[in-house]
């Protein structure tokens, strides 16, 4: 293929990858916040319902503990049925899983959350929990998964046009490594984005927002000696999150906390 030609086809690979990215836009019904996503929520609720129970068994299954169970289940409940999370069309479901030695909890689209054992033993008490289940119903909300996947094929879509209009491989992998740490800073801004709405919804469902940097020094503390440096990480450093969660607490309540909240 002439020079000419290639440079041709690469600018309708990229035009095609950019029409399909910015043409996708809607307006979070929940947030507020204009969105740029691959999926509708409906396709969202399908993907998770039907995702849940693998990623359950590559986790070691779900927990047989049945307080453990009961516990998460109900404070999950409480934090949809009394926070502004109720609003939204997803299908919320709360689940353990039997992994002790990873410390971890996640969201899948949709609705489903899980928390594993690991996690949930160092959690202190019932406000931590809601922390932590808070900042997952937060990525939920804010279509984390959808806004990820419409930025990934944008990205492969760019990527695809290097490579055909330059031939080289070598030029290939730097579009590789860039469009990787741009869908990482968006990782790290999702995680604070999500951050701030578990402050929110913890506190409408009538737990104390503090809690939730307690669990930032539980996450230090599990990946001490193992971290990664946060410019290479889809996560921000706990510590970070842990200031930006109390600037976020801050500025919600600028007198003051009130008493009376599940701590």
């Amino acid at each position: 293929m002439s020079g000419r030609a290639r440079f041709i086809l690469a600018a309708v690979i990229a035009l095609v990858a950019l029409i399909s990215y910015f043409g996708n836009t809607s307006v979070n019904p929940v947030t507020g916040e204009k969105q740029r996503v691959a999926m509708t929520p409906e396709q969202e609720v399908a993907i998770g319902l039907k995702a849940a129970p693998q990623m359950a068994a590559q986790m070691g299954g779900l927990s047989q503990n049945p307080k453990a169970r009961e516990l998460v289940q109900r404070v999950g409940a409480r934090l949809v049925r009394e926070s502004f999370a109720g609003k939204s069309a997803y299908k919320f479901s709360f689940h353990v899983l039997a992994d002790r030695r990873t410390v971890n909890a996640f969201a899948l689209p949709g609705g489903p959350i899980f928390i594993t054992e690991g996690l949930l033993g160092r959690l202190r008490t019932e406000g931590e929990l809601a922390g932590v289940l808070g900042h997952e119903i937060g990525h939920v909300i804010a279509r984390h998964a959808s806004e990820r996947l419409a930025k990934q094929q944008l990205t492969q879509g760019l990527i695809s046009a290097v490579v055909v209009g330059s031939g080289d491989y070598t030029s290939a992998q730097i579009a590789q490594l860039a469009g990787s740490m741009i869908n990482m800073k968006y990782g790290r801004d999702d995680e604070l984005e999500s951050d701030a709405l578990g402050v929110r919804i913890a506190f409408e469902a009538g737990y104390d927002p503090r809690a939730m940097a307690g669990v930032m020094e539980i996450l230090a503390k599990a990946s001490s000696g193992s971290q990664q440096p946060e410019f290479a990480s889809t996560h921000p450093a706990p510590e970070n999150r842990q200031a930006r969660i109390r600037e976020e607490i801050a500025k919600r309540f600028p007198s003051g906390v009130p008493d009376g909240l599940i701590k």
